[in-house]
């Protein structure tokens, strides 16, 4: 590291909590440097941004200490009390959800996806990995590919995972959803289709994370700053803000095709529903 980036380390190894409670530029103040090098720093070491690196040092630091404040402000976030009224905990809501949408929308790769898309769109088979919540993101977008034609398939049990991934080839294209990209059972299920030969893509919000490393391209699905848990809704809509991107794209590549099968799923449950 450079000294200016050094000085920042510095203040982070002797106060690991300083992230949780300084603003990006009451952190530069305090090492000497400015909000700019603190940005290059969190890139440095693998981070997209000052927020997700917060996110990091709130995971990874704040889970030990057993205080009832400290566990709630690192399970919940400084932004949120206790005692907060309920139009309190909304706004700090939408304000998150709506952070983290648009810092999605700043980071993603529109060339990628549109590279991701195409893959999507001509492979025999699709396969998405995903455990825990990152499962229902895996389902939702598998719901809506198999109905504009897509061969896709969801798997959130590692052993039906692996036995999927061990069958796939060149032809065909998996994806592992993870917010940290660390969890094992995607991280496994992803590098056996890339083992079998299959075209394999990450979803996650850390671009150095072992998952982001495995696949042949990542796509980033940010996080916002650490007003709840990391393994929030925010970081839910992130993911499905970058799988919807990614399903409108492979539903253009045939578009009255597409068309086509969505009008004749709706006719074939419209008699389900209940009149007015």
């Amino acid at each position: 590291m450079s000294a200016a980036m050094r000085k920042i380390a510095d203040v982070v190894l002797d106060d690991p909590s300083a992230p949780l409670e300084l603003s990006i530029t009451e952190l530069a103040d305090r090492a000497g440097t400015s909000p700019a090098t603190v940005t290059r720093f969190c890139r440095q070491l693998g981070y997209p941004g000052y927020v997700q690196f917060r996110v990091g040092v709130a995971t990874d630091s704040g889970r030990g200490d057993d205080s009832d404040a400290e566990g709630w402000r690192i399970e919940m976030g400084r932004t949120l009390d206790p005692d907060d009224s309920p139009d309190d905990v909304l706004r700090a809501l939408l304000n998150a959800h709506v952070r983290s949408l648009r810092a999605t929308a700043d980071v993603l790769d529109l060339d990628a996806v549109t590279q991701v898309a195409l893959r999507i769109a001509a492979a025999d088979h699709l396969d998405i990995y995903g455990t825990g919540g990152s499962f229902a993101m895996a389902d939702e977008m598998r719901t809506r590919l198999y109905r504009i034609g897509v061969n896709a398939h969801s798997w959130g049990d590692v052993h039906a995972g692996l036995a999927s991934a061990s069958i796939q080839g060149p032809q065909t294209t998996a994806i592992g959803i993870s917010n940290s990209g660390r969890t094992r059972e995607t991280i496994d299920m992803l590098a056996r289709a890339q083992r079998s030969g299959a075209f394999t893509v990450a979803i996650t919000s850390f671009p150095s994370s072992p998952l982001a490393q495995l696949a042949d391209l990542s796509l980033l699905a940010s996080v916002p700053e650490q007003y709840l848990h990391p393994a929030d809704l925010s970081a839910k809509h992130s993911q499905l803000f970058v799988l919807d991107v990614l399903y409108l794209i492979v539903a253009q590549q045939d578009y009255s095709g597409a068309a086509a099968k969505i009008a004749a799923s709706a006719d074939a449950v419209a008699a389900r529903r209940r009149p007015d």
